[in-house]
């Protein structure tokens, strides 16, 4: 039942270009019927032209043999491109579903999820599939009208002949369903070594998986699991390409032995003076048995083939069969048309990654004003960027709300939504493009005076123009041509560009040294002016002059306040502080 449900599922791809697969099916049945004048213009020239000496009508039937050709020739390339053409628009329909699909994922799904195996199911399961997504529609048309227009033909011809063609069709039948199911298990075990190896490939071959394995000193030991890896890959291979070889030897077999019965049963009833059929027929059904017994095995592989691609679309539905936790809402709430003041609150907000699972935040209850400047402190772990990640729903609250202006984040469009709040990461995420692409990426329409005047806010200007291309310099793989500090600014200098009411800064100093951060902090104090900023601190010197402070514990506010009141309070907060200062002392 599943196998035919996947099936329909499969054929529904192709509803939108039914139009021009009538074409191909009309040029396919016009070929295969143009095709079968041969044999019986074969008969004339054996049975009629030849022994009556007639040039004429040898010379006619002659070149309406080649005129034959000629013709199912130039129907053959027309419904090559158009099935082509039909197939590669469902394999880009398919790509574009999956990737858009992806995009619509929640943040958990790609935590849970290694990035090399989303780019297998892009590019190995899709590109797999593509010689049967680009001719198998065809070949089911073209050689099911073969063997139709065949198995009539030869009734035409003599009917005693066909049955014995025919007996032996059910055993082809039985061997290629059994091939069929054979090849679809082996090709979902490649598949996932496929996804395996690129996995592999993609975390060990990165700028940051190099520079992992080179000072670990593991790189052989890379090189020995890829090596494992690939020779699994080699033994299914072998298989998948072994797999029902001798069944299919079998029907080569009775193919070749078809004939072979047909002349030797002429060759008896002739010997006993009765002669079953003449000369020409003899070579005609000869010539029409091969067009229906190739056909007849070209469409059971196909059906092969399908049984293999099964696999593949099976691993493709699994992807867009996907369920994003976040949703779009069906009517969202429309943001005031002068724009929003920038006030949020959390109303009681719990969350939970799983049902079952302990809650990281619960009972939070924080309002921050518009304009105003939010710390969260906290241990590691203490839920301090799942909290800030609300607010860009990037995660969604379990229990509770979060509000932007008294609306919930939850009723917002996704486009207001990432207008209104910017998030710069302490991980600043930077493409292999240039540096004013990169900068583009937050306003593609941004004037070079814009770029200009974001990176001058965000203390990167002088840099960028000290480069060889300045802002056309190639930022390199994730941005390793520049320090950390250096893409934290550039990560500064694009949340500018966007010109968020509402900043989310996730640790976005935590990892830079003394110098740098002051020259971050310089660039975020610029970008926060006349904003709402919600900061994730891990360096509590960082948030001192913040509006309000609050300390979670485990999930749970413990304190609250400015950074004056915390530390007369001598609790959690002054504890924290006392250790950062330590630490940066040592």
């Amino acid at each position: 039942m599943a196998a035919r449900s996947e099936l329909r599922r499969i054929i529904r791809l192709f509803h939108p270009y039914r139009g021009r697969l009538a074409v191909v099916g009309a040029l396919v049945g016009l070929s295969s019927i143009v095709g079968l004048a041969s044999p019986f213009m074969l008969r004339g020239i054996l049975d009629d032209a030849l022994p009556h000496g007639r040039t004429g009508l040898l010379s006619l039937l002659a070149l309406g043999m080649i005129a034959v050709a000629a013709l199912t020739a130039v129907f053959g390339v027309w419904q090559t491109y158009l099935s082509t053409a039909v197939g590669q628009q469902v394999m880009h329909d398919l790509r574009t579903a999956v990737y858009e699909r992806l995009q619509s994922m929640p943040l958990a799904f790609f935590t849970a999820t290694r990035t090399g195996e989303v780019q297998s199911r892009i590019a190995n399961d899709i590109g797999g599939m593509q010689s049967t997504v680009t001719s198998t529609a065809t070949s089911l048309i073209a050689n099911f009208t073969s063997v139709l227009a065949a198995v009539v033909a030869m009734f035409a011809l003599d009917w005693r002949l066909t049955l014995v063609s025919l007996a032996m069709l059910p055993v082809f039948v039985w061997i290629s369903r059994r091939v069929g199911s054979e090849r679809r298990r082996i090709t979902t075990q490649r598949q996932r070594q496929l996804a395996s190896m690129s996995a592999i490939v993609e975390e060990s071959l990165s700028v940051s998986g190099i520079l992992l394995g080179r000072t670990m000193g593991r790189s052989p030991a890379l090189v020995r699991d890829f090596t494992r890896e690939s020779r699994d890959l080699v033994d299914l291979e072998i298989r998948s390409n072994m797999a029902g070889r001798w069944r299919q030897s079998t029907i080569g077999i009775v193919m070749a032995a078809m004939p072979a019965v047909v002349y030797w049963a002429a060759g008896l009833t002739s010997a006993a003076g009765t002669p079953l059929v003449s000369i020409g027929t003899l070579v005609a059904f000869t010539t029409l048995q091969a067009g229906l017994l190739r056909p007849a095995v070209m469409l059971l592989s196909t059906g092969v083939e399908v049984q293999s691609s099964l696999a593949l679309f099976s691993r493709i539905f699994e992807y867009l069969d996907l369920r994003p936790d976040i949703a779009e809402p069906a009517k969202p709430v429309a943001l005031p048309a002068g724009g929003v003041a920038g006030a949020v609150r959390f109303e009681q907000v719990g969350f939970a990654y799983d049902p079952a699972d302990r809650d990281i935040l619960r009972d939070i209850d924080i309002e921050v004003p518009a304009g105003t400047s939010l710390a969260i402190v906290g241990e590691t772990g203490s839920g301090k960027t799942t909290l800030g990640y609300l607010v860009a729903r990037l995660y969604d609250a379990t229990a509770g709300r979060v509000t932007l202006d008294g609306i919930d984040v939850r009723d917002l469009s996704f486009a207001d939504l990432s207008a209104t709040v910017g998030v710069v990461s302490q991980e600043t995420y930077l493409f292999h493009a240039s540096v004013a692409d990169n900068l583009r990426f937050a306003k593609p329409d941004a004037t070079d005076e814009e770029l200009h005047a974001a990176a001058r806010a965000a203390r990167i200007h002088d840099h960028i123009t000290g480069l060889p291309n300045g802002y056309d310099t190639l930022v390199g793989e994730r941005g390793y041509r520049f320090s950390g500090g250096e893409k934290q600014r550039l990560a500064v200098a694009r949340a500018i560009l966007r010109n968020p009411p509402i900043l989310v800064l996730d640790e976005a100093t935590s990892a830079l040294d003394t110098r740098t951060e002051r020259e971050v902090q310089d660039a975020i104090d610029a970008l926060s002016a006349g904003r709402t900023t919600i900061t994730i601190a891990h360096r509590l010197s960082t948030i001192r002059d913040a509006d309000q402070i609050v300390v979670l514990d485990r999930g749970r506010v413990i304190e609250r306040g400015a950074h004056a009141e915390l530390l007369a309070r001598d609790g959690s907060y002054a504890a924290l502080l006392a250790r950062d200062e330590l630490a940066v002392v040592a």
